[in-house]
């Protein structure tokens, strides 16, 4: 009942896709029990209901980065909101394993919360060394930056191969973090027109990478999705 109660706060719609996973507990017997036919009218529901609510989680991601971005690219000083913004965007990343919880466990969903929430630290140490024109400091941060990234993708690959292919998500993962870096360039360097293209693109990448994990979920969790 705990994870449910931790995860309405992300608003009735995530609540009531993941409580369909932990009131129905999945098991590989189960899933392979569950053919086509036996899917209901409830299961579109549930699926659809899981699809959008794992598109929020990662569009909050997207959201909440960027404004980390403006807040911390103005000059000379951060913007009076950097400090809420930058914990409201670490406490997305908790949201992100929690999601996870119900089908791979609390060690997996700590493995993926801390995985991310060095993501968005190193994010933040990349954007200071650039704001500094510390060449050395942003050269540093971008490899770890980048490494973490790989991380990520092995990370989620280990929980489902067959769905979360390791070349696709590191693929995902890259695009992301190529797009990101290039909305936080144009943005340090006043060119706010690119900057609100590279977000954009950002915003569609972001979602075909949502629809991938969930759909992943949903393909190897069946049952949790069956009624």
């Amino acid at each position: 009942m705990s994870r449910t109660v931790r995860v309405a706060a992300l608003g009735g719609l995530l609540t009531a896709a993941l409580a369909i996973a932990v009131t129905f507990v999945p098991t590989p017997a189960a899933d392979a029990a569950v053919g086509h036919g036996a899917v209901g009218h409830g299961a579109v529901g549930a699926r659809a209901a899981f699809h959008d609510a794992m598109r929020q989680l990662w569009e909050d991601h997207i959201v909440w980065t960027r404004q980390y971005i403006v807040s911390a690219a103005t000059v000379p000083g951060d913007l009076a909101d950097i400090g809420p913004t930058a914990d409201r965007l670490l406490a997305n990343q908790a949201d992100i394993g929690d999601a996870l919880r119900p089908f791979y466990g609390d060690a997996a969903g700590d493995a993926v919360t801390a995985l991310l929430r060095d993501h968005i630290l190193t994010a933040a140490q990349l954007i200071g060394a650039a704001k500094a024109g510390d060449a050395a400091g942003v050269d540093a941060a971008a490899a770890a930056w980048y490494a973490n990234g790989d991380d990520i993708a092995t990370a989620l690959n280990g929980l489902n191969p067959k769905n979360w292919q390791l070349a696709e998500m590191k693929a995902h993962m890259k695009d992301h973090l190529d797009l990101t870096l290039e909305e936080a360039v144009a943005r340090l360097e006043g060119r706010y027109a690119d900057d609100i293209a590279a977000y954009d693109e950002i915003h569609a990448q972001i979602l075909a990478m949502a629809d991938m994990l969930s759909d992943g979920i949903i393909a190897q969790f069946p049952s949790a999705f069956a009624r």
